[in-house]
């Protein structure tokens, strides 16, 4: 390079010297020659400052940048990085009930678990402790311990997920929450209302919890579609306790649903639950449930305002409670951010089994809330319960719910 250099540079200067020049003495050839001189050197360093900078600058790019290393974890930050997240629920109420819930009883139906609309006064609600977390990159597990107003304490759901999986599968295995119906999955804090409508209560016991196992899939498609199958140990209502070895209980169900629009949404489901008698070993029970659930929100933003239309229809053949039915419809319209109002109707068929009877239990319930954030609520409640006939309860429930920790999203 330094020769290209060289020669435009002497040509570029003769150029410029003025005629006279070519017949200068031998002393200013000497100082021409030094002034070449002094100009090729000039340039040569100076390219070679540039030469040397594009090699530092490739050599920089080529080396890879040196990541300092982590600092050393302490033993209490390994620690904290396995420890799950933990949240509580604190509920409590006030109950004012016109008739004794001693005495409390659905005509035409014999429900099992905890029924009914609860003591009279002031008394502290189900409280919940919930753990869950990741154990590995194969495996969750959750536990939700109930502390009962009776100062009790049992073990509301305790299951691992199996999340490694394909295709879609989510198997679960410990004690859940029947994915059945719509309202069952549901923890009680979540409900709309202070109590399980009438159904749940007759049909379930309030709500269906089991040991065994649950397989879900849902389905790759644009719209919500989900298959579930459930077998267990059918130890609680509408089953038994049982020492035997096999299944006491077996469950399928599936649900379907999407969006209409942006402010439309839609969810609707068929399940079947089959227990057997522990006793003698014979079915206890078939139910069939149909659910449906109608949300609006303008664009989807529920923040503002929302409407929700919710109503399962249950139906139970055994031999001695054939053709029992019942079910419940009931709306929640939030009418500005923070507040709602609801309604609610259920309505019981004894059916043409031992208890039949002309006589149909029903409840109205209508109810207003405040939420002024998600992890509380304060809500207001009133029933007119006929459970038997020519006997009206008029219940009102003041309720407080309040949650501590982190916490999951709710289902649909």
């Amino acid at each position: 390079m330094s020769r290209f250099i060289r020669m435009p540079s002497a040509l570029a200067l003769a150029l410029l010297l003025p005629p006279h020049a070519w017949a200068a003495s031998d002393a200013d050839l000497d100082e021409i020659r030094a002034q070449i001189r002094e100009l090729k050197s000039s340039y040569e360093a100076r390219i070679q400052a540039l030469e040397q900078r594009l090699k530092d600058a490739e050599a920089k790019a080529a080396t890879p940048i040196a990541v300092a290393p982590a600092p050393s974890s302490s033993p209490a930050s390994s620690i904290s990085a396995f420890n799950p997240a933990v949240s509580v629920v604190l509920q409590g109420r006030y109950a004012n009930l016109s008739q004794d819930p001693a005495s409390f009883a659905i005509h035409g139906f014999a429900p099992g678990g905890e029924v009914g609309p609860g003591r009279r006064g002031f008394s502290l609600g189900e409280s919940e402790l919930v753990l869950n977390a990741n154990v590995d990159d194969r495996f969750a597990g959750n536990l939700i311990v109930s502390l009962s107003p009776e100062n009790t304490v049992s073990v509301e759901e305790a299951y691992g997920i199996f999340i490694g999986a394909p295709f879609g599968l989510v198997p679960k295995f410990g004690r859940f929450f029947s994915g059945i119906g719509y309202l069952n999955e549901q923890h009680q804090h979540v409900w709309d209302f202070v109590d399980a409508p009438l159904a749940y209560q007759a049909f379930l016991g309030g709500q269906y919890a089991n040991d065994g196992v649950q397989l879900k899939w849902v389905a790759p498609l644009d719209h919500f579609f989900e298959l579930g199958a459930e077998a267990g140990s059918g130890d609680n209502f509408p089953g038994g306790p049982r020492n035997r070895n096999g299944i006491g209980s077996g469950a399928v169900y599936v649900h379907t649903g999407g969006d209409i629009g942006t402010s439309h949404s839609w969810r609707a489901g068929l399940s079947y639950l089959r227990t057997r008698d522990p006793e003698r070993n014979e079915e206890a029970g078939r139910l069939s449930i149909a659910d449906f659930v109608w949300k609006w929100a303008p664009s989807g933003n529920a923040r503002q305002t929302s409407f929700k239309v919710q109503g399962e229809y249950f139906t139970n053949t055994v031999s001695y409670a054939a053709g029992q039915s019942g079910w419940y419809v009931q709306g929640v319209y939030q009418f500005m951010p923070a507040w709602r109002v609801g309604a609610r109707y259920d309505r019981l068929s004894p059916g043409s089994g031992d208890f039949s009877s002309s006589f149909n239990p029903e409840r109205r319930t209508a109810m207003i809330d405040w939420t002024p954030s998600e992890f509380s609520r304060v809500r207001l409640q009133f029933a007119q319960s006929k459970t038997l006939p020519d006997v009206t309860d008029n219940q009102w429930f003041v309720q407080y719910v309040l949650s501590l920790g982190a916490h999951g999203a709710h289902k649909y």
